[in-house]
């Protein structure tokens, strides 16, 4: 305790900020399983590191945009980190800057696949495929077949190195508020025509350059480009040798250039200004190096390994170095969970949930000196016909100023009955500044961006000549 100041009453308080890690195990939420005797996976699986948290901390359930919203990871991430408010650049710009790659800004963008297709009865093209692993040759020399296609209509393809995936760039379009050609479900829906996304029809505000019209100046025009490019592409892939060398050795052509995630990049706050603390992320893959990157983060990329124990346990011991580096709050961010879910396989995704368990032996001592929180960013069902859903996942924060619940075990069914509720995406970054003494103080304008937190670096007068 500190003396009051000369004419004040209050002793000047002590400087006791704490750092914030949140740790995502992505697509962690799930539903009742029937072969787990009615339990979701986090509630059938062996996990006595996040039990000991739950007992610890408190507890409640994590619904990113409400009941029945079934967000991308993106869209969740976005919000997450206190970016709900900020026009959404598009997640083709994280993409591609997760890859490395120069972003025009003020420029449309969408990234842009090569697929496998078959004419439906109707004539519409349906969706088979996608590149292999070991069509990699073939891939290339199609999308560099598609240059001279994408020259007539003043675009760019950009490889981001991934299996026949590139940024296309559309020059002299600055709008990106299309909708995708990707039917993303392709046993439902066929190759969709590129439109002009209506004022407001996503979950997250696309960039509005001109302060006006929420979609941007002139949508139209972009999505006529986009169809009209598509089109040409469609017709030099299905005539091309490559294609016809592939269909004489019995493999499917890739004779279909899909495209989503369009938007452009917009100056954009860095994590600092929105939130008032210095970010940093232990990145997992190019979505989230790209994440980080736009939005001003430090970042160390660690590649998944296979024992997810391991892989766990380093990421935790790499965010504690950018703790010691300065960093205020730290994501970090497993996808293993999600790939689990996406099997279809329940027991696959208890195991998982499992095996993380084991290395996160650390997650105690790590609350003895920062706020922790566990979650996931959106449910991925491990049963039924779906990909994500809006159902709940869970919650669990714990740390030296966090009062414990009387939630003892961690899974959906457990934090039900925890004492945070129900918080969306957008609540979340306030909670945990609030338990990391970093709460923004309403009332007090430190910044010209009001920060959701408490700011760490407001702008100093000028020092005395």
């Amino acid at each position: 305790m500190r003396a009051p100041g000369y004419g004040e009453g209050q002793p000047r308080l002590d400087d006791d900020r704490l750092p914030v890690v949140l740790l995502v195990l992505d697509g962690l939420g799930d539903r009742p399983v029937p072969e787990l005797g009615g339990a979701t996976p986090s509630e059938a699986a062996d996990t006595p590191h996040l039990d000991a948290l739950a007992a610890r901390g408190c507890s409640g359930w994590h619904v990113p945009f409400g009941w029945g919203a079934a967000p991308a990871s993106e869209l969740a991430h976005w919000a997450m980190f206190g970016f709900a408010p900020v026009p959404f650049p598009g997640r083709a710009v994280l993409e591609a800057a997760g890859a490395g790659l120069e972003v025009p800004g003020a420029t449309a963008v969408t990234h842009a696949a090569l697929r496998t297709s078959g004419a439906g009865d109707d004539g519409r093209v349906w969706i088979t495929g996608r590149v292999a692993p070991d069509d990699g040759d073939d891939a290339s020399a199609l999308l560099t077949a598609l240059d001279p296609v994408c020259a007539r209509h003043g675009a760019r393809l950009l490889p981001l190195g991934g299996r026949g995936e590139s940024l296309l760039v559309l020059d002299g379009h600055r709008s990106g508020a299309v909708t995708d050609s990707d039917p993303f479900f392709e046993d439902r829906h066929p190759w969709l025509r590129v439109r002009a996304c209506e004022p407001g029809g996503d979950v997250l505000t696309l960039p509005d350059p001109t302060g006006a019209d929420p979609a941007g100046p002139d949508p139209a025009a972009t999505a006529d480009a986009l169809t009209s490019l598509l089109l040409e592409a469609r017709a030099v892939l299905r005539a091309h040798p490559v294609n016809a060398a592939r269909t004489a050795r019995g493999r499917p052509a890739l004779d279909v250039l899909t495209t989503k995630w369009s938007g452009s990049r917009e100056v954009l706050p860095t994590f600092a200004e929105q939130v008032g603390t210095p970010g940093a992320a232990v990145t997992s893959t190019r979505l989230y190096r790209g994440i980080a990157s736009v939005l001003g983060m430090a970042q160390r990329h660690v590649a998944p390994v296979e024992d997810l124990a391991a892989d766990i346990r380093a990421r935790l011991a790499v965010a504690d170095e950018l703790i010691a580096g300065g960093a205020g709050f730290v994501h970090v961010h497993t996808k293993a969970t999600d790939e689990a879910g996406h099997t279809k396989d329940p027991y696959a995704k208890r195991d998982v949930l499992a095996a993380l368990d084991r290395g996160l032996g650390g997650l105690d001592a790590l609350a003895g000196r920062a706020v922790v929180a566990v979650t996931g960013d959106h449910a991925t069902p491990s049963t039924g016909g779906v990909l994500h859903t809006g159902d709940p996942t869970p919650l669990v924060v714990a740390g030296p100023t966090v009062r414990a619940d009387p939630v003892t075990a961690f899974g959906e069914a457990h934090a039900a009955s925890g004492w945070y509720g129900t918080l969306r995406a957008a609540e979340l970054l306030p909670l945990l500044l609030g338990h990391a003494n970093r709460p923004a103080f309403l009332g007090h304008r430190p910044t010209p961006r009001r920060s959701i937190g408490l700011p760490d670096a407001p702008e100093p007068m000028p020092g005395e000549p």
